[in-house]
């Protein structure tokens, strides 16, 4: 897997080159600010791309915004954000299914403990893919409007998909919401029905029902 970095911190630009060089992850480029970011996509054409939010020259949301851009150019690239900040401004279009089906991910600096689950959260991602910290899909999932395509879950089917949007595997929500895999399978076949989602050869129905989930949080 090759990986585009843009991290305005030295210190950490350099830790994750070292930390993700030594678990076999290739770093193309590692880079402080957002042009440079959108250049070495445009030259390396990475697996993924992992994104701080606050970048020079503002410090405010030039990483998000060039993630959105990124999500334009190479929807193919897996884009993985990393930061102290939950933004929502821009979730309807670095989520929204007008962006394409690439994997995308949203963690915060501060509750990633293990660089293991970091670099399997990466390898999601690159692979198309979700994996969304839970704070995240709170903040996200808090702002759904009362009249979407989601009104037809039921509590339990909204509680599997938030599980789901954070890249979850169907042993591990049974697990976090203390039922049976296969009462998971069917809360997860009833939401992909209700969403208008039937088996299909193209596509990832999963990341679709995400996809769909996170594009009605970014609408005022």
């Amino acid at each position: 897997m090759r990986v585009v970095i843009a991290e305005d911190s030295a210190i950490l630009r350099e830790g994750l080159v070292q930390l993700l060089e030594l678990r076999d992850v290739q770093v193309a480029a590692a880079v402080c600010d957002a042009e440079s970011l959108l250049t070495a996509v445009d030259t390396h054409r990475p697996d993924a791309a992992v994104i701080d939010i606050r970048l020079p020259p503002g410090y405010r949301d030039e990483g998000l915004r060039a993630a959105v851009t990124l999500r334009q150019r190479h929807p193919g690239t897996g884009v993985l954000i990393f930061s102290q900040y939950v933004e929502t401004a821009y979730a309807d279009r670095l989520f929204g299914s007008g962006a394409g089906f690439a994997g995308v991910g949203y963690l915060l600096k501060e509750r990633v403990m293990d660089i293991g689950e970091f670099v399997d959260a990466l390898h999601r991602v690159a692979h198309g893919g979700t994996a969304l910290d839970p704070d995240v899909v709170g903040r996200l999932f808090g702002a759904v409007r009362r009249s979407s395509a989601l009104d037809a879950l039921t509590p339990r089917e909204r509680e599997v998909l938030a599980l789901m949007a954070q890249g979850r595997t169907n042993h591990s929500i049974a697990a976090a919401l203390t039922v049976t895999a296969r009462s998971v399978e069917k809360h997860i076949a009833n939401l992909l029905t209700k969403l208008d989602l039937p088996p299909s050869d193209t596509g990832h129905r999963r990341v679709l029902a995400v996809l769909r989930y996170l594009e009605a949080a970014g609408r005022p």
